[in-house]
């Protein structure tokens, strides 16, 4: 029995070069923040 009603699902490949961006963006954006609290002691410096 095999199922001849299989769908493949194809992705986009723009869909692909935007979650990996967001996917840096994020941990340039983590990196970031830490780096402020390691030398600020501030996780948004001046922001009381």
């Amino acid at each position: 029995m095999t199922n001849s009603n299989t769908k493949t699902k194809t992705i986009e490949k723009e869909k692909v070069v935007a979650e990996t961006l967001n996917g840096r963006f994020a941990m340039i954006g983590l990196i970031a923040a830490v780096g402020a609290y390691l030398t600020t002691g501030q996780i948004i410096p001046g922001f009381v």
